[in-house]
């Protein structure tokens, strides 16, 4: 079929064709912005999964439903080494310019606070020159939000801008992806301005997106922040939605799918929204004509996983060290074994055969033991910390719970095991 035409869209947060398996979250949140509009008080939203679930596409159309409904909203993407204040004012200078306060005066004397805020990013005794400069045209406002006390600046910052906001009638809502590389200090002031927030009944909201432990993270940081916030957690789509994913954007361009082509991208794909994207736009290459068949599901496989192999899975796993790889190799063998009760033979891949890892049989996002991991290296655990922290600091794979460690990639054992 004509590759112009294709209608799928796979990318890191590119949004797809079709939104599909999100109504609920689309609507709580439509909810949340009307109640808190109307001086109700709501919580803060946390959105967990693995990568590839459509956590940032998520976020980045929750944004669009603030900006609809004439929020102010700023987004960014938390950095390991990166600190909260530089970002985080960048967003505020965009949220409050979204408000459209007819007051200037009240306008620039917030924009010099989050000036303030931002300056103090800068480490005491810095000259003017090496000091990063927010792009604020006004004088920085002096005593608010610049103690350098990240908790106590957060707190004044939040407060002012959602009096800016009640003001008009409005709310601000801050998005922040990939909120678990926050710093731990970040993490604990976020959670206490959010909660002062939330007792004042100010109109702002923080809206972040996270892996699968960030819950963990906000609770080792406040104990309170469980109920702090609203978790949501983004899961694969169930059969009906990955259908609708694949058969609503062909039918926008004529074509359609066989029933038995989607039940093999079902079994493909398992329903990961990336994956879905990914194998629909080498399918819709490959096949001659509508409908679409299982055969030609088939034919566009291989080409599919190779360009998996290099984007998705290679680009991740180049980023570890031997150490590393070694450790991740042998926690896809740990997966297989508690799954399948089998070993792995010499060359890496399982006695059962091919079949069983090809179709999501074996459940690598269930999480396994460090013990075992470190069995089937014939380690000690206390010698393999090392790796497996690095390996956590990189995005690679989670802990949820202590002794428990996971992929935070989709079917990333049965690549390892296929490139072993």
């Amino acid at each position: 079929m004509d590759p112009i035409t294709n209608p799928y869209a796979p990318g890191a947060g590119q949004r797809p064709p079709e939104l599909a398996g999100r109504d609920e979250q689309l609507r709580t949140f439509d909810v949340v912005l009307e109640r808190i509009s109307r001086g109700r008080s709501e919580r803060s939203i946390v959105l967990t999964g693995l990568r590839g679930v459509g956590k940032t596409v998520l976020l980045n159309a929750l944004r669009s439903s603030a900006v609809r409904a004439d929020w102010g909203t700023g987004k960014f993407e938390a950095r390991p080494e990166q600190r909260l204040r530089r970002p985080l004012a960048a967003a505020a200078h965009q949220a409050v310019r979204e408000l459209g306060h007819p007051r200037g005066d009240q306008v620039d004397h917030v924009l010099g606070i989050i000036k303030s805020f931002a300056l103090r990013d800068a480490p005491t005794g810095a000259k003017l020159r090496d000091k990063w400069q927010p792009g604020i045209d006004v004088p920085g406002v002096a005593g608010r939000a610049d103690s350098g006390d990240i908790e106590i600046d957060l707190v004044e910052l939040f407060t002012d801008i959602g009096g800016l906001a009640a003001d008009v009638g409005k709310g601000v809502a801050f998005f922040i992806d990939e909120m678990q590389d926050l710093d731990p200090e970040d993490v604990s002031a976020l959670c206490a301005a959010c909660h002062e927030i939330s007792q004042s009944g100010l109109p702002v909201i923080v809206v972040g997106a996270g892996l699968p432990h960030l819950p963990a993270v906000l609770s080792a940081s406040k104990s309170y922040s469980e109920r702090l916030f609203r978790y949501q957690r983004i899961d694969r789509l169930p059969r009906e939605a990955a259908d609708q994913a694949l058969v609503g954007p062909a039918a926008d361009e004529g074509c359609a799918f066989a029933p038995e082509a989607l039940e093999a991208m079902y079994a493909v794909t398992a329903g990961y929204p990336y994956f879905i994207q990914a194998y629909g736009k080498v399918v819709w290459d490959v096949a001659p004509t509508s409908p679409i068949s299982a055969e030609d599901i088939r034919v566009a496989a291989p080409e599919a996983e190779s360009e998996l192999a290099v984007g998705f899975f290679g680009s991740r796993f180049e980023r570890a060290t031997p150490a590393e790889r070694e450790y991740l190799r042998a926690m896809a063998d740990a997966a297989l074994i508690r799954s399948n009760g089998s070993q792995p033979d010499d060359s890496g891949h399982d006695v059962l055969g091919a079949s069983s890892a090809a179709y999501g049989i074996v459940n690598e996002m269930d999480a396994v033991a460090t013990s075992a991991v470190a069995d089937i290296l014939r380690r000690k655990p206390q010698s393999l910390s090392p790796a497996r922290d690095a390996l956590i600091k990189k995005g690679l794979i989670y802990s949820g719970e202590r002794g428990q460690i996971a992929f935070t990639v989709p079917h990333f054992g049965r690549y390892l095991r296929t490139q072993a």
